[in-house]
């Protein structure tokens, strides 16, 4: 059976026991970064066999994994962090192994998305996933305009490269949508930062560099929610 496991966003203890569990049990794991997950494995003891599973070979690899599934073998998919399929490879793997009617099994762990709801004390009513948007400025400036349109709260991952391109279309298109940004969330130099897009903005352009992972909130426009309380 194929295992979707969770992994830790940072923090290597935000793993479940159950995930371990797995982990060591299985056939083999199929991983984004096999640097990244012996990290995990050594701190906890386990010597699970390897195997890269990521975007650029993911189609010669999954053929070999979805015939070992056939033939009985347990694997386990991880990323560097969090849960594949979501914003991270994976989908492909799972999609094909469903429609062989393979068992698909999810370990669930820790997540970026709910890590950074869980603290903007403003996750109420309707809030959108949307992941990374496009690389391209004026397709990303669409799907964000599109995105804001709705009035309700959404959740974006962005790289510390492009972090400033994005506030500045934050800025552009909604100057007065409160926002959040988690960086490093759970790590050692963890921060949280809340604001309008343009007080964000200059915050980060200020630094000499921008460093981690980085998830954003866009909190809920004030006028819709009174709108869908009337």
């Amino acid at each position: 059976m194929l295992y979707v496991v969770g992994t830790p966003i940072g923090n290597l203890e935000d793993i479940t026991g159950r995930a371990l569990r797995v982990l060591g049990e299985v056939d083999l794991v199929a991983c984004e970064d096999t640097r990244q997950t012996l990290k995990l494995l050594n701190h906890y003891g386990l010597k699970s066999s390897l195997i890269p599973l990521h975007t650029h070979n993911m189609k010669k690899v999954v053929p070999r994994l979805l015939l070992l599934l056939e033939q009985g073998k347990s694997i386990a998919m991880v990323t560097d962090g969090g849960t594949p399929g979501i914003s991270d490879p994976g989908s492909y793997l799972v999609s094909l192994a469903r429609d062989k009617g393979l068992e698909i099994i999810p370990i669930p762990g820790a997540s970026a998305l709910s890590t950074l709801l869980s603290v903007s004390g403003a996750a109420t009513g309707q809030v959108s996933f949307a992941g990374f948007l496009s690389p391209k400025g004026g397709r990303r400036r669409n799907q964000l305009k599109t995105l804001l349109e709705r009035g309700d709260g959404v959740v974006l991952f962005e790289s510390p490269h492009r972090i400033l391109k994005l506030l500045a279309d934050l800025q552009a298109l909604a100057p007065a949508r409160v926002c959040l940004i988690g960086r490093e969330m759970t790590k050692v130099h963890e921060e949280f930062l809340q604001g309008f897009p343009g007080k964000l903005l200059t915050e980060l352009e200020g630094r000499t560099k921008i460093r981690g992972e980085i998830s954003l909130f866009v909190m809920p426009d004030k006028k819709h929610q009174v709108e869908l309380k009337a």
